[in-house]
């Protein structure tokens, strides 16, 4: 079983994987083709993704069952003792001083708007 979902890359490509895989949900793709046709698949996203992200998930004999790949992404594959594992960024980790003054932290919650929508209150 492979699995590749794409975020923000172009229509073409999508296109592209829906001639091997079938396009499950908006950019998530789904199929069982053999392991050359996997490689060359994300050969091609890799190439093709232009600004977006890719994550390419498929069965394997290891301990997990699975192994995963990704591209642009700022989470990482990273292997820990046999296992691979997902490593996420610190979002309190120090930042470079670039000399730029920080960028404006967006306002947690929701909108008034967004919470009547959702709740439909007054």
């Amino acid at each position: 079983m492979t699995v590749i979902v794409l975020t923000n890359c172009p229509v073409g490509l999508r296109g592209f994987l829906t001639r091997w895989l079938l396009e499950i949900s908006p950019g998530v793709f789904l199929g069982a083709p053999s392991t050359r046709i996997r490689e060359l698949l994300w050969a091609e996203v890799r190439e093709y993704a232009g600004q977006g992200r890719a994550l390419l998930a498929y069965q394997t004999d290891n301990e997990q069952g699975y192994a995963f790949e990704t591209h642009d992404h700022t989470w990482h594959p990273t292997d820990h003792e046999g296992l691979t594992l997902i490593h996420r960024p610190s979002a309190h980790a120090p930042r470079p001083q670039s000399g730029k003054a920080p960028a404006e932290v967006p306002r947690q919650g929701w909108s008034k708007a967004s919470k009547r929508r959702r709740f439909g209150g007054r």
